[in-house]
């Protein structure tokens, strides 16, 4: 079954689709979450309230993939480089679990300022 979440971020909204791993199933179970925005290059990410080990963990994401970040830990969404990128890649500062990935175009999110209200909820099924 997909399992959609909506990710709100001021006037900003995207949808996303949680993969099959333990990380998104630990999410899932824990939404709605709410926090404040921070940014790190084109990287949003925000303090979760929930507390898991490095699983399957990349050292370099895709556009659109979202990340479980257990230093935070925080919720993280990536939509190209952050300040430790090299070339064209996409670096975390650390190692993240990657549990899923934004659906449509994840620039938008360069819109969002740090400081800003975002909620992250399911989306219902149709």
């Amino acid at each position: 079954m997909e399992r959609i979440i909506g990710i709100q971020a001021g006037t900003v909204e995207v949808a996303a689709e949680l993969d099959n791993s333990g990380t998104a199933d630990a999410i899932w179970e824990a939404l709605p979450i709410q926090g404040q925005v921070n940014t790190w290059g084109d990287e949003i990410y925000f303090t979760i309230p929930i507390a898991l080990e490095l699983d399957n963990a990349q050292e370099l994401v895709g556009i659109g993939d979202l990340g479980y970040w257990p230093l935070g830990p925080a919720f993280c969404i990536f939509f190209g480089p952050t300040p430790i990128s090299e070339d064209r890649e996409i670096r975390p500062a650390s190692a993240v679990n990657v549990f899923g990935r934004i659906v449509g175009d994840p620039t938008v999110l360069k819109q969002v300022p740090s400081g800003t209200d975002i909620l992250v909820e399911r989306k219902p099924q149709y």
